[in-house]
């Protein structure tokens, strides 16, 4: 626990505590002193990063650290116009901090104005707050779907409330009042008025926050696993390569002291990729930043990658196939002629009237009922069973009989069979059928078991989202397996996917027939829609796909789809959804617009298609240079490059067009490893620098051509196969990548002829300049040669990956 933490606690110790009437909560003076004595609802972490620990992470690096030392050896022997690297390092690394405290302001502006919220009790009126301006001894009003902010004690009403975000336990538990609330679950269904009793530092969920926050590493997603990899092999291998071509240089060659540092320090700084992982996290601060201004929360950056990369999307019916409103069609008796019908009509809307009165709005169901059912007669409940997404029923107790309505399957059981007809009717014009009862037994919240006389069927209805056949459109052309899982009856569910345009949802399978792991590992193949699924399946279903191998995303709005978001590699919310599932989800759509996810998808692409390509650019010099430094080594020659020269490789051939690459749009979809791909684009052009360069060395020394003559001509070797990666990675050709080719050459020549002294270009002998014009010819074939083996290596190795699993986004 950190000082400010530590404060905050000890402080609320020193709170007079009250026990406040449910409907009239603290006072104005109470809630002030409480604020004043840190006893407030204090978040303990932010999901953004501060200032500070941006500043930290992006000057305090181990290759900044490498340039430091570089640059105090440079500095020692007199080298300063060595030392052009540093200031390109610390471009770098100022624009690494703009653009994330920029990204950071636009998210925490965003996460600001969407913050969550609760109703609280204050001075007898009630008020919607931020959750973070509760304090201590708050009466807080808590329905379904709300996340509880702090711990609590229920006051007055019950809950059946949802700790599996805590516990891992995914059973609903009763809250009556005097039961303990831990921060973090998640209301189900009821209402109740309670009292919080820990708040900020001190409540449960922000101690877990805290052990958290010191034990565990970050999850990261594969491209910047990969260029973690990357950097820390490279950082390894510069240390020993470095010692040895000092070594090899200054004692064995017997070089100057200055002349052995240069070019120790030339051939170190082509191995490190000082640009590669600032690329990579600008270009993700950036793509947060414009989801951000699309009304798309990111709380995971990671997420932006892994949506790119899902093969199979879980989506819920409600909320988004369909719109979140509900309301009811029509409703019907049960078992009666056309005569019995009309005169059992009347009777029917008053019970169900009476049913839905005594019920709280705890749910899109009910308050579709309520809207419709207004005929009441005035009756007074005895006992009240709200809605369970376990149960699948709510239940009202009056003095002279007992009334449920739930899914058919939930509520007739084996009986199901004597009104099947009706309910099958309506579900194949993608109804939602509920059947309201009167039931023999007692209500206890626990799965019916006692005998339903069926009374009606109640039809509900939602319009499908406008847009989301072109969404799933969009999804089906790219080869994405769309998996419905949905509480509602498969069969209503089926006929609005096949409304939607969802592919092959006419393979529907009701999940209550799903007894184990086995069945649903089998029906994941087998079946597109799911119905009659439990929260809990919906997290096996996902598992499952998971199991599988592929890349699974799952959206969702309501407390039911939570443990199958936390399970999901991506998880999407819908922000008009319950704020518990937004809470859990790494993508929220602030305006619940599902036809947005192509745009969604379309960010991912551009992130890390970019980034792999440009990367490529990066490990090219890498590889010529590791390459070039222990060819060095082992015959005993000086390193051929200076450090200038290497900056003005690195400057027109990667770091400019680099950038430039990074931040265009990108469509194409995202095939293979990023390392993978990387290497295999890179490894032809790095070893055909080294085949030139190290050719060129030979035989300039066989030649006894000027060491500073033989500098000369491997930049303008190394330049020019520079040059021709980037046009290979720059293809297919447009105005602005002949426009950034044209004016990087330019650069490049301008730096040549006219800021030779300190590129440290000098004139070349006609026997050298031959031997340079020979090299660049044989570049070209070798290159190409090289590529087409490579490419068709990569191309064999995503064959072979396409048959193990299905082509990603």
């Amino acid at each position: 626990m950190d000082e400010s933490t530590r404060n905050q606690a000890s402080r609320q110790l020193n709170i007079e505590r009250v026990n406040p009437h449910p409907y009239q909560g603290l006072n104005q003076e109470q809630v002030k002193a409480r604020f004043h004595a840190d006893a407030y609802n204090k978040k303990v972490e932010s999901s953004t990063k501060s200032i500070k620990d941006i500043v930290i992470s992006n000057v305090f690096t181990y290759f900044n650290g490498v340039f430091a030392v570089l640059g105090v050896l440079l500095a020692m022997v007199g080298a300063f116009k060595d030392m052009m690297f540093l200031g390109v390092i610390v471009c770098n690394t100022l624009i690494g901090i703009v653009q994330e405290v920029r990204s950071k302001k636009v998210l925490d502006k965003l996460i600001l104005a969407h913050a969550p919220q609760a109703q609280v009790v204050r001075g007898g009126n009630i008020y919607v707050v931020d959750a973070e301006k509760l304090v201590l001894d708050d009466i807080i009003i808590l329905e379904a779907g709300a996340q509880i902010p702090a711990d609590a004690v229920v006051v007055e009403g019950s809950l059946a409330v949802n700790e599996s975000l805590l516990t891992g336990e995914s059973d609903e538990i009763a809250k009556n009042p005097g039961d303990a609330l831990m921060s973090g679950s998640f209301v189900v269904s009821g209402k109740a008025y309670c009292r919080l009793e820990k708040v900020g530092a001190d409540s449960y969920m922000s101690r877990l926050t805290i052990q958290a926050t010191k034990s565990k590493q970050g999850e990261q997603s594969e491209m910047i696993r990969s260029l973690n990899r990357l950097i820390i092999v490279m950082g390894i291998l510069i240390i020993p390569i470095g010692v040895a071509l000092f070594v090899q240089s200054y004692f064995i060659n017997e070089g100057s002291f200055a002349d052995s540092i240069t070019s120790m320090v030339a051939a170190v700084i082509g191995m490190i990729p000082e640009g590669l992982y600032l690329l990579a996290s600008v270009a993700m601060a950036l793509s947060a930043t414009r989801l951000a201004k699309r009304d798309v929360l990111i709380h995971d950056m990671k997420c932006i990658e892994t949506l790119a990369r899902v093969d199979v999307l879980c989506v819920d019916k409600t909320g988004t196939i369909t719109e979140p409103g509900m309301q009811v069609y029509s409703f019907e008796p049960c078992l009666t002629g056309e005569t019995e019908r009309e005169a059992l009509l009347d009777e029917l809307h008053a019970k169900i009237s009476d049913f839905a009165a005594a019920l709280p709005t705890d749910n899109e169901t009910m308050r579709a009922l309520q809207a419709y059912f207004q005929k009441t007669t005035g009756k007074k409940p005895v006992q009240i069973s709200t809605f369970s997404s376990e149960t699948k029923y709510s239940g009202v107790a009056f003095e002279n009989a007992t009334y449920v309505i739930g899914a058919p399957e939930f509520v007739m059981r084996d009986e199901l069979g004597k009104i099947s007809g009706q309910i099958e009717e309506y579900s194949k014009q993608g109804y939602r059928v509920l059947v309201f009862g009167e039931y023999k037994g007692k209500l206890d919240g626990k799965r019916l078991n006692a005998k339903v006389v069926p009374l009606g069927i109640v039809m509900l209805s939602n319009p499908i989202r406008e847009g989301a056949k072109d969404t799933f459109g969009y999804f089906a052309q790219r080869d994405v397996e769309i998996k419905v899982i949905s509480g509602d009856n498969p069969l209503t569910v089926s006929v609005i996917a096949k409304e939607a345009g969802i592919a092959n949802a006419q393979y529907y399978v009701d999940a209550t027939t799903l007894k184990t792991e086995e069945d649903l590992k089998d029906a994941v193949d087998r079946y597109t829609v799911f119905g009659r699924v439990t929260p809990s399946q919906k997290k096996s279903l996902v598992l499952a796909l998971k199991a599988k191998k592929h890349t699974v995303a799952m959206t969702g709005d309501g407390v039911n789809d939570i443990l199958a978001l936390k399970e999901a590699d991506c998880s999407i919310a819908m922000a008009s959804g319950s704020e518990a599932a937004s809470n859990v989800a790494q993508l929220v759509l602030l305006d619940s617009n599902f036809a947005k996810m192509p745009s969604v998808v379309m960010e991912g692409r551009r992130v890390v298609n970019n980034i792999e390509r440009t990367a490529s650019l990066y490990v090219v010099k890498n590889i010529f240079s590791m390459l070039m430094a222990i060819f060095s080594v082992l015959l005993m020659w000086d390193y051929p490059l200076e450090p200038t020269q290497i900056s003005l490789i690195s400057m027109f051939t990667i770091g400019a067009p680099s950038f430039v690459l990074s931040l265009e749009p990108n469509k194409n979809p995202i095939r293979g490893h990023f390392l993978t791909n990387v290497f295999l684009k890179s490894i032809p052009a790095g070893v055909t620098d080294f085949l030139a360069v190290s050719g060129l060395v030979f035989f300039c020394r066989e030649f006894d051509v000027d060491l500073e003559c033989l500098s000369t001509s491997c930049t303008v070797l190394v330049g020019i196969v520079g040059f021709m990666i980037l046009y290979r990675i720059s293809k297919p050709m447009n105005v602005l990548h002949v426009s950034m080719l044209v004016i990087v050459i330019l650069g490049y020549l301008f730096g040549m002829f006219f800021m030779s002294d300190f590129f440290s270009i000098t004139a070349i002998t006609k026997q050298c300049a031959m031997l340079t014009v020979v090299f660049a010819i044989m570049t070209e074939p070798v290159l190409r040669y090289l590529s087409i083996i490579f490419d068709h290596i990569n191309e064999r190795i995503l064959e072979r990956d396409k048959n193990g699993k299905k082509t990603s986004l």
